[in-house]
């Protein structure tokens, strides 16, 4: 009698992809997708996850050690996203479950829309179309819609990761900015020569800036990084942007200085609690608004999702993923 082949491992994909993408899977794995894109609810998740060796996530599925629990078969977690506080790496790790996410592929895209937002919001552009559109636009004056410059202003990063280094370049080698930052480690030299960035303390930094741009990742430590002292520190004409994720800023505290006019304006992409967004950002008009759109390109969404599919290839099928978060776990039996 012939051989038995041998069974492929058996994937879940927690949300809809891209087709090729799971074409791609399909060619390694028994999968089981989820063309409907169904928010599926915890214990939902965990019942499709038994038997399978392997999870393609979004961000928006928690792994953590309640789940992994009831999924003993579990090897590897590969987030489409470069942030990963969806999952809980210790559990994981505790349980030799493998962590991936998808860092590089999204650097410049995801700078392209935090400048976006910089912009829209120190040139008030949101409040400008709902005027117009609102029918308010009748004359010129001088004080109609006036904003902030960019140009020639001081940029303040807090985070100076990848992401950060590229709204860097795009501040001080496109506009003319100064710029200054502040991270967890100070960069080389030839790093801050490249686009003449000098290392400051945070509460200078915020004190100083014109544009506060936010690059952090979150974590217990960064929660609400920036809330009402720090907002109390910034220029009354100073813009903050965040997109780095929600939970860094206290919003309830961004919404009350900005009816308050403690900061001209801000730019977010993130929220707490999202998709859900405060209700007092909402009602404020000088703040710019997108749904988590930093890396909604459909070059970067293919290539983040290719590199999702490739660590579960790479780990699963060839005992090599891409971008580990927690390599410690692939030494076990």
């Amino acid at each position: 009698m012939p051989a038995s082949r041998p069974s492929k491992p058996a994937i879940l994909i927690a949300r809809a992809i891209f087709p090729e993408v799971m074409d791609k899977l399909a060619r390694h794995f028994e999968v089981e997708a989820n063309p409907a894109d169904a928010l599926w609810p915890r214990a939902e998740l965990a019942r499709r996850l038994q038997g399978k060796q392997g999870v393609f996530t979004t961000g928006g599925e928690r792994i953590d050690a309640a789940l992994l629990a009831q999924c003993p078969g579990l090897r590897i977690c590969a987030n489409m996203a470069v942030g990963y506080n969806n999952f809980d790496l210790p559990a994981m790790t505790a349980a030799g479950v493998l962590g991936t996410n998808a860092p590089g592929v999204l650097t410049e895209t995801t700078a392209d829309l935090g400048f976006a937002l910089l912009m829209a919001a120190a040139r008030r552009v949101a409040e400008g179309e709902h005027y117009l559109r609102a029918g308010r636009w009748d004359r010129w004056a001088y004080d109609i819609l006036v904003g902030q410059d960019v140009h020639g202003s001081t940029l303040g990063i807090l985070g100076m990761g990848r992401i950060g280094q590229a709204i860097a370049r795009r501040g001080a080698l496109g506009f003319g900015m100064k710029v200054i930052y502040h991270n967890r480690s100070r960069l080389p030299a030839e790093a801050e020569a490249e686009v003449s960035a000098r290392y400051v303390g945070k509460d200078e930094l915020l004190r100083t800036a014109d544009h506060v741009v936010l690059v952090v990742p979150y974590s217990p430590a960064s929660h609400h990084a920036i809330g009402a002292a720090e907002l109390a520190l910034m220029k009354p004409t100073a813009t903050l942007v965040n997109i780095a994720r929600g939970g860094i800023v206290d919003d309830a505290a961004l919404a009350a200085a900005l009816r308050a006019g403690r900061i001209a304006a801000a730019g977010l992409d993130v929220f707490e609690g999202e998709p859900q967004v405060h209700p007092d950002l909402l009602a404020c008009a000088n703040v710019v608004l997108t749904p988590h759109i930093g890396s909604a390109t459909v070059p970067t969404r293919k290539a983040m999702a290719h590199l999702a599919a490739d660590n579960l290839i790479g780990y699963l099928v060839h005992g090599q993923p891409l971008t580990p978060l927690n390599p410690e776990v692939m030494g076990r039996a």
